[in-house]
């Protein structure tokens, strides 16, 4: 299986070319399903940046696909210094076919 590496200059760039894609539901504001059903989820692009002068300063985005066909988007802020309830909800999806992009 091979990765395609995509650089997109920001956090909005990425999503507006998921979108582009069909990647149209949010599951920042929608994540109970993941959360109960993770199995359901695979992970088919990630996109990381971190912050120019502040290196705390991060940001993964996420392109989600359900088997049933529902793609979105996921964003997840990280730093360092936090524990991030996000990194619990990822962490538990299948990862299937890997878009990658990192600033």
């Amino acid at each position: 299986m091979s990765s395609v590496i995509y650089h997109y200059a920001s956090v909005s760039e990425a999503l507006e070319k998921l979108r582009k894609k069909g990647f149209t539901f949010d599951f920042n504001q929608n994540q109970e399903d993941i959360v109960l059903h993770p199995e359901n989820y695979t992970i088919n692009h990630i996109y990381h940046y971190e912050g120019n002068s502040n290196p705390d300063d991060q940001a993964s985005v996420y392109g989600i696909v359900s088997k049933y066909g529902l793609k979105g988007v996921y964003v997840s802020g990280t730093s360092a210094n936090s524990v991030n309830d996000n990194f619990n909800i990822i962490s538990k999806l299948a990862i299937k076919k890997i878009n990658t992009g990192s600033l």
